[in-house]
């Protein structure tokens, strides 16, 4: 398995991306990673190793740049260069922690989409409170969606749970402002109907305050709604624990307290971690595409690489074709 990853990308690149990758490849020996970027800042962190070769490139997309013009104009870019190797067959997946926009229009015009999907959702798999996390799609590659699109989403999270992550039958919630049928705008209620007759698991609507009790496993929304969501819950967390950290500091018995809980505190803030159940998959192109968050140590982008392994061994963009194609010709029936 070949997988190709934006070295220069993220706040800790290129040290963290290759620590990760070394980390990759003595897990998965079968594993062969292309690291793209600059060749003498990558080296200051690895030897040769017959597992990762490099792709030079002094050319980086920042998160400065808008995204759908620097993919045009920086074709030598570290991004589009590790697209481009899925594109022409030599890598199986692609993986960065850089520029989000840049990340979903190089998706797009290099790798290309699944025939059948009109559009494809960023979906990362946040925390639940049983430790088994749910997925949300989208999260921000579309801010305005169709009911279609929804339905297409739910599809592909299904197969991405059940595949991936061995859930049987995942359960698919649509979120909403109430658990009622007929609830909500005329996107949220056209969705309802469509996923009533869907090849999923669908259990109705769901509210986001149910969401990190693992209401659902699948929860789709358009992805203005589920950007708002997710910054939501990450700035919920970091405010909870930045919180906490000012309750334990005020006093003697209180810090004393925080040392005995070290332990627990670091595990709760790993629960709420959603890094470490990989990157945000940008389903519906034609090869995996992860996104992995922009302040990723090599934890996280060991987590992203395993998620690309996972997909590709379980043949995840295979089944989403077969089962759009299967929509479509049901529905022209």
């Amino acid at each position: 398995m070949r997988i190709a990853i934006d070295a220069m990308g993220g706040d800790h690149a290129p040290k963290e991306i290759v620590l990760g990758a070394l980390k990759a490849v003595e897990e998965f020996p079968n594993l062969q990673i292309t690291l793209v970027g600059k060749e003498s800042e990558i080296q200051n962190y690895m030897d040769k190793h017959p597992s990762i070769s490099i792709l030079h490139t002094d050319e980086v997309i920042t998160g400065e740049d808008e995204p759908v013009r620097a993919v045009r104009k920086k074709k030598n870019a570290s991004l589009v260069l590790m697209a481009n190797e899925v594109k022409e067959g030599r890598a199986d997946a692609c993986i960065s922690a850089g520029n989000t926009g840049a990340l979903m229009s190089a998706g797009l015009f290099v790798v290309g989409r699944i025939k059948g999907i009109d559009r494809p959702a960023l979906s990362p798999t946040l925390p639940t409170v049983d430790g088994k996390g749910f997925l949300l799609l989208d999260v921000g590659a579309n801010a305005d969606a169709k009911p279609q699109h929804l339905l297409q989403y739910a599809i592909m999270g299904s197969i991405y749970m059940e595949k991936v992550r061995q859930f049987e039958k995942p359960r698919v919630g649509l979120l909403n402002i109430g658990t009622e049928e007929g609830k909500g705008n005329e996107l949220a209620r056209k969705t309802y109907e469509l996923l009533e007759d869907a090849p999923v698991h669908f259990i109705g609507n769901v509210e986001a305050r149910d969401l990190l009790n693992g209401v659902a496993d699948v929860v789709v929304t358009d992805g203005f709604s589920g950007n708002l969501t997710l910054k939501t819950i990450e700035g919920t967390a970091m405010t909870l624990f930045s919180m906490m950290k000012k309750q334990f500091m005020a006093n003697t018995k209180t810090k004393i307290a925080a040392v005995l809980a070290k332990n627990e505190l670091k595990g709760l803030k790993n629960q709420l971690d959603y890094s470490e159940y990989g990157g945000a998959g940008l389903f519906g192109l034609q090869a995996p595409v992860i996104k992995a968050h922009g302040s990723s140590n090599s934890q996280a982008v060991f987590s992203a690489i395993k998620q690309a392994v996972e997909i590709v061994e379980n043949e995840v963009i295979e089944t989403i074709s077969s089962e759009v194609r299967n929509l479509e010709e049901n529905k022209g029936e």
